[in-house]
């Protein structure tokens, strides 16, 4: 299951927008720093209309959509590399999803105190991106170590390993994240096994005010991909009705512009990890499947059920749009939309699918 940690120095609405992506969870919010002490975690759906559609055609049992994991993590300070506030407990978390979130703090509010006692998003990131720097150059400094001491000359796999262990540490004491140093698959596959923060993907969201919903605080130097959210609003809009919500969303002018956060996270959370959804239907359910990008056929049978990747044979594929246009599997056998594809085939978005196995 895909996670996503939720990080942030403390009093900048970690928690707040964590509730808005969780509908059930609820996450203590409140002013002062270290509210968040153990993570919470919510698993959520992931949206995914074409569910319902394939449901319909094939009369499935039920819709089982994909799932996402969000881990809200303690806020972080200046110094938690070296155990300032909870650094150690923030980054083993940390260490253990998928993709890392930043909340980033661009509204104005004398009522909820700023650990630095003034509003620069970009200060706040730099902050937190040296923190995971040095927390993985520590990290980094002791592989290079340990791989130095065990190399033998003739292991040119232990050789190439010390290489982009001592590329890492290089661009770590330059203050560059290991996902910017250029590292290719294969480096990446050679450290594999140590819990490197910085070569996770990161994207930011902006919590912003009222006044800013619909622009992007760039004067704040935010990115322009930076995802907006009002926080505030989020945590009114949880309290009020279908009808009262699109009401409270005309009121500020943004009904017709507006995307839940929900949405928007898993969208660039999809995005900054190459996911893609494929989907099977049938009697029984319609249900999406979370894989890489780029995955061949085999290893996303694999995704259902191990055997299936041992003993695949061959696998039956039509794109959703086809199947929806010949109304279920059936028809679009007789038009001709079904393919049978082999272990090379690269399993596309939305591809509708049948594994034949031993």
């Amino acid at each position: 299951m895909l996670s996503i940690g939720i990080i942030g120095l403390p009093n900048v609405g970690k928690s707040t927008i964590f509730n808005a992506l969780n509908e059930t969870a609820q996450a203590e919010s409140s002013n002062y720093p270290f509210c968040t002490i153990e993570p919470n975690v919510g698993i959520v759906e992931v949206p995914d209309e074409r569910l319902d559609k394939l449901a319909e055609i094939e009369k499935s049992g039920k819709i089982v959509p994909a799932a996402i994991k969000f881990v809200d993590i303690a806020g972080l300070v200046k110094g938690a590399s070296k155990g300032e506030g909870l650094g150690n407990k923030f980054l083993s978390h940390i260490k253990e999803v998928d993709a890392i979130a930043m909340v980033v703090r661009c509204f104005e509010d004398e009522n909820i105190t700023h650990v630095a006692g003034k509003i620069d998003p970009m200060e706040d990131i730099k902050i937190i991106e040296l923190e995971l720097i040095l927390a993985d150059l520590e990290q980094a400094e002791k592989a290079v170590a340990r791989a130095e001491k065990d190399i033998k000359s003739s292991d040119k796999e232990a050789v190439k390993r010390l290489d982009v262990l001592k590329k890492i540490k290089e661009g770590l004491e330059e203050e560059t994240p290991i996902r910017s140093i250029g590292l290719s698959g294969e480096e990446l596959d050679l450290i594999k096994d140590i819990q490197l923060i910085t070569k996770k993907p990161i994207f930011y969201i902006a919590n912003i005010s009222e006044k800013q919903i619909g622009k992007v605080p760039v004067e704040m130097g935010m990115l322009e991909d930076s995802i907006m959210i009002c926080a505030k609003t989020e945590s009114d809009l949880k309290q009020l009705s279908s009808d009262e919500r699109r009401e409270y969303l005309e009121s500020l002018g943004v009904e017709k512009i507006y995307e839940s956060p929900l949405q928007q996270v898993i969208k660039r959370g999809y995005s900054v990890l190459t996911l893609i959804s494929f989907l099977t239907a049938g009697p029984m359910e319609a249900r999406a499947w979370t894989i890489k990008k780029g995955m061949r056929a085999p290893q996303a049978a694999g995704v259902i059920h191990g055997d299936f990747e041992k003993k695949f044979i061959a696998m039956e594929t039509v794109s959703y749009e086809k199947f929806l246009e010949a109304g279920g599997w059936l028809r679009a056998r007789e038009k001709g939309f079904v393919r049978m594809e082999g272990k090379g085939y690269e399993v596309k978005d939305g591809d509708v699918v049948v594994f034949k196995h031993g």
